[in-house]
């Protein structure tokens, strides 16, 4: 982490000048490779110093953002916190960190890591086909991850989100009830496309999973924040949503949100069963299969609320994650199961 202060726009953060302090080396010259603006700026580029190699290095911050998308500046500073005081102590696959500039009293954050394309990993996406077998191998990550809840003690900054979502929603019903009706709903039945019954369930989804063992929590591990190494290794990234809660929140969201609806309705079970046993080999005591299964149903709603609610995505990714997590909290009566 350096004392430099956080770059507002694209173009600052790409000058000679600005990395020259972050980086803590003489750059000379600076070579955009990619360019992907969502909510946060990711940003693929090439910069050379005056002492050595070009380094193919990632960007990602709020980059020349609204009032209202930098009012999500917090988020930046929990991932930055999560590459520098969480990911060394987590047997976690993960971008390598060069360096984070923060400003804790303007709550923005930079995170500059090395770029994995450039080392030969690539990305998946909710279009890419996950095997039951890819599904198994991120579930392994999720719970090398859950598997460092001994750190939530010393690191308050790590909060309950499902509790935020629940209490302080996004949106109205009105307007969930809007996007829900847009062609991302189309093949949903009724019950389950219903906004005011979803903003409901929040509630006793998060006043239960407060009552249950606190994890690390992804909290928002849809296919897209999945990579794999140039060696086959597979890998998570974007920590923005990190968080203390319980574990079904990121496994079946994870599973429902990865494989199509057949394979999903067909193998979550047993893939429910590999990541209980990947915990079991971590240490942790988990619930019965039973109880396991019923924590998992329930948690379906976690999901498909995130992605009810998502505006700033190509739509063809929006329409396949909110079918494929609506369909979970439908086969699972995800809303039944929390008393709606």
């Amino acid at each position: 982490m350096t004392d430099t202060i956080v770059a507002r726009t694209l173009d600052e953060a790409l000058s000679p000048e600005w990395l020259t302090q972050a980086l803590g080396r003489r750059i000379v010259q600076v070579g955009m490779t990619e360019l992907i603006r969502t909510v946060a700026t990711k940003v693929r580029f090439v910069a050379t110093p005056d002492d050595g190699e070009p380094l193919a290095l990632c960007l990602k911050g709020l980059l020349d953002a609204d009032p209202m998308t930098a009012r999500g500046g917090p988020t930046m500073v929990k991932e930055a916190d999560f590459y520098g005081q969480v990911a060394p102590h987590v047997a976690v696959q993960v971008p390598g960190l060069v360096t984070s500039v923060i400003d804790r009293e303007a709550q923005q954050a930079i995170v500059i890591m090395r770029d994995l394309i450039a080392e030969g990993a690539s990305f998946c996406s909710a279009l890419d086909p996950f095997t039951v077998d890819d599904t198994a191998a991120s579930l392994e990550q999720l719970a090398a991850l859950h598997a460092g809840r001994h750190l939530l003690a010393e690191r308050p900054w790590i909060t309950r989100r499902v509790d935020d979502f629940a209490n302080r929603p996004h949106l109205t019903a009105e307007a969930l009830q809007a996007l829900l009706d847009d062609p991302r709903g189309d093949s949903l039945p009724e019950s389950t496309r219903d906004a005011a019954r979803l903003l409901a369930s929040l509630k006793p989804l998060a006043s239960r999973d407060s009552t249950r063992p606190q994890f690390l929590v992804h909290g928002d591990c849809h296919a897209g924040n999945v990579f794999r190494s140039a060696q086959g290794a597979t890998g998570l990234i974007d920590w923005q949503l990190l968080q203390r809660g319980g574990w079904a929140l990121d496994i079946a969201y994870h599973i429902a949100a990865v494989l199509p609806v057949k394979l999903a309705e067909a193998e979550e079970r047993r893939l429910l069963d590999h990541y209980c046993a990947a915990m079991t080999a971590h240490g942790h005591t988990m619930p019965d299969r039973e109880t396991a299964w019923r924590e998992y149903r329930e948690a379906a709603v976690y999901g498909y609320y995130l992605w009810a609610i998502t505006r700033r995505v190509d739509p063809p990714i929006i329409h396949t994650f909110t079918a494929r997590l609506g369909a979970a909290v439908t086969r699972h009566d995800s809303f039944g199961l929390l008393g709606l």
